[in-house]
């Protein structure tokens, strides 16, 4: 009975993910295969870099929490225009589009600094987030260095972490600021990570759950896994967030962050 409803599982979860895309995946992480230790060895075994996002990765994107900000983004942009709420989303998703942030576009049409911004939007109540205990134990387990990569601010991802649980989890948080205030996906952004800790791309992977940003990583050897909603979950990211462009850059997607670490440190042995 278990079997055949994680079969069932796993099968929704591929044709909700092949929506978005032209090309299957590569592999569908929570999904039993014959060969899945060996697979998960092969692309893993080298790795002694562990690379994570924050928002809607190192929690679910059904959480309030990525809401809580973008609304607070919202507010932001009504107040330093004096905007009404419809025409500060729109100028919301404008600099998205156009500069990959709304704080990029609010830097480049030098209409705001960082500082401000970053304090005001991350400014939320994370008391729904729940801890994550077995996310804390499996990142733990992982063999090498962990990190986390974010386009916020290093002080949200450290409230964040400590909410789920994972306040030693990682070595560090490279955040907007120390990339100079450029966002992934640009490639400079990446350069400056690499260069901050002497990483060695190749023998580094990369957990995102937006999939533009896992091109980069991809074409600079890394292995890359796209963390996404699961099966019959709400998933409060934008469409464009959720978008699949190029399956080629993505090795394995997942809809339990927690659960695929599990099968990942299972077949590296566990130490």
């Amino acid at each position: 009975m278990e079997r055949n409803l994680r079969a069932a599982a796993c099968a929704a979860e591929r044709r909700r993910v092949k929506a978005f895309v032209n090309k299957p995946l590569r592999q569908s992480v929570s999904c039993p295969t014959p060969d899945r230790a060996s697979a998960l060895r092969a692309k893993f075994a080298h790795v002694d870099a562990w690379v994570f996002d924050l928002d809607n990765t190192l929690y679910p994107s059904d959480s309030d929490l990525w809401p809580r900000i973008e609304q607070r983004i919202t507010v932001y942009l009504m107040e330093l225009f004096g905007l009404d709420g419809l025409s500060a989303r729109a100028l919301q998703r404008h600099y998205y589009h156009r500069h990959g942030t709304t704080l990029a576009g609010l830097i480049d049409e030098d209409a705001a600094g960082a500082e401000e911004f970053l304090a005001f939007v991350h400014d939320i109540d994370r008391s729904n987030l729940a801890a994550n205990p077995p996310l804390a134990l499996e990142i733990a387990a992982l063999p090498g260095r962990k990190l986390i990569f974010t386009n916020g601010s290093r002080e949200h991802a450290l409230r964040t972490a400590a909410q789920l649980g994972l306040h030693d989890a990682f070595e560090d948080i490279f955040d907007i600021v120390a990339a100079n205030m450029i966002p992934k996906p640009a490639a400079a952004a990446y350069r400056a990570f690499f260069d901050r800790y002497g990483i060695d791309s190749t023998r580094a992977a990369m957990f995102e759950d937006i999939a533009k940003n896992l091109s980069v990583p991809r074409a600079l050897g890394m292995t890359t896994t796209l963390v996404v909603a699961g099966p019959d979950r709400i998933d409060h990211r934008q469409p464009d967030d959720r978008a699949i462009d190029d399956a080629r850059t993505i090795d394995f997607v997942t809809s339990d962050l927690a659960g695929f670490l599990g099968v990942v440190n299972d077949a590296l042995g566990r130490g």
